[in-house]
């Protein structure tokens, strides 16, 4: 359900660095030489330096326009992604198991952190009471078909 109604209002300020930060990534991109890419990088911020004190707001958003419009012209055709960020290789490649397979442990394993598994058996206990004082004792002849 898209509104168009932004989740919050950025000031002028901020959508520069945004910009800035996305140009550069988009640099990064496009140079495989990482001397090369310092080289260009230190150009591309010169460029920003040139506009900084405009005092035009005018001016400044038409600067900034025409700096979305050229990123979005030059941008990479396979941008660089970080492998943890979303579209990244790694992204959410992490699998966190659920808390119900530490009941199948080996007496063994679980015998290697006896203080942990004694908070968690007494947790346990205290979410079925609370679990019963909520929704009452569930009735035996339920389960029985």
């Amino acid at each position: 359900m898209a509104t168009g109604v932004p989740f919050r209002v950025l000031s002028h300020s901020k959508k520069v660095c945004s910009l800035y930060k996305r140009s550069l990534r988009n640099l990064e991109a496009w140079c495989c030489d990482r001397r090369l890419f310092r080289y260009r990088a230190i150009l591309h911020r010169q460029r920003f330096e040139e506009h900084r004190d405009e005092k035009d707001m005018r001016r400044a958003a038409q600067l900034l326009a025409a700096g979305e419009q050229e990123l979005f012209e030059k941008q990479h055709y396979q941008p660089l992604r970080f492998p943890k960020s979303p579209g990244g290789t790694a992204y959410q490649r992490e699998v966190i198991p659920p808390d119900w397979v530490l009941d199948y442990w080996h007496p063994l394993e679980k015998a290697q952190y006896p203080e942990y598994f004694a908070r968690r058996e007494e947790r346990k206990k205290q979410f079925v009471e609370m679990w019963e004082k909520q929704y009452g004792k569930p009735k035996p002849d339920a389960y029985d078909h």
